[in-house]
């Protein structure tokens, strides 16, 4: 099971400084269809994250390598309380016959972590998609919305024109806790940008009982840079709350 947030400082400096340069410079489980074409021919995606709880933060960085429908990435959340806990993974697309997409992927992380998932996204312009993620059961500090031993079952649509439109939910099928997340999300295309919005419902037993929220997250990518501004309710179902901001870079 996922491990709650723990803690850190405030906003520092530095990092408010990141910030205003990537606003200032001109310009991710089951969800969407694999292929994402904003900077598809930049391999290299670097992000560095905050994550706000009440009264401390932590901070993430993450550099992810991608080539086709194939990523590869490593990363490292630190806090004052939860402490350091390094991270990798890969994750790749394989298409069967013309409907079918398998995607595979895998994350190791310090502390003993090993996790997994398998996701099938079925059909053409409308498609299914449905997945099964496993972990080991060791510590790790979650940095999504949703459980990580969960069942995946949801559908969706692509657009001609690059929009995509889907809805799914994520629901723990292993420690009987009746955490679900569901998501509506969809991504439109402005130009050489995009928007992405993704609105979450969370409920089931988390560390204050049972719980009910909604949180979102929204991006924008251009070609090089994005920014990402997200409120995640009782984050990996704990009683903190989390606003999550993240900025980056492509190369």
């Amino acid at each position: 099971m996922s491990c709650g947030p723990a803690a850190s400082g405030g906003l520092s400096a530095a990092w408010v400084a990141g910030v205003l340069i990537l606003v200032t410079l001109p310009g991710k489980a089951a969800a969407p269809p694999a292929n994402d074409s904003t900077g598809a021919d930049l391999r290299w995606k670097l992000t560095l994250g905050r994550y706000v709880y009440a009264g401390y933060s932590g901070s993430d960085f993450n550099l992810r390598w991608r080539r086709e429908d194939t990523s590869a990435w490593v990363g490292i959340y630190t806090d004052r309380v939860f402490g350091t806990q390094a991270r990798a993974g890969a994750d790749t697309s394989i298409g069967v016959g013309k409907y079918l997409q398998v995607q595979p992927s895998v994350q190791l992380a310090s502390l003993g972590f090993v996790g997994g998932s398998l996701t099938l996204q079925m059909g053409g312009a409308w498609y299914a998609i449905a997945g099964l993620g496993r972990t080991n059961n060791r510590p790790y500090f979650n940095l999504n919305f949703d459980p990580n031993d969960a069942l995946t079952l949801g559908a969706g649509h692509a657009a001609a024109n690059g929009a995509s439109y889907s809805v799914f939910v994520v629901a723990d099928n292993r420690f009987h806790t009746q955490q679900r997340d569901w998501h509506a999300n969809v991504r439109i295309p402005f130009g050489n940008s995009r928007a992405t919005l993704d609105l979450l419902r969370k409920s089931g037993m988390s560390d204050s009982g049972y719980i009910t929220g909604w949180g979102f997250s929204t991006n924008w990518d251009w070609p090089t840079w994005f920014l990402r501004v997200a409120y995640d309710p009782h984050q990996n179902f704990s009683a903190q709350d989390a606003w999550r901001f993240a900025g980056g870079v492509r190369f």
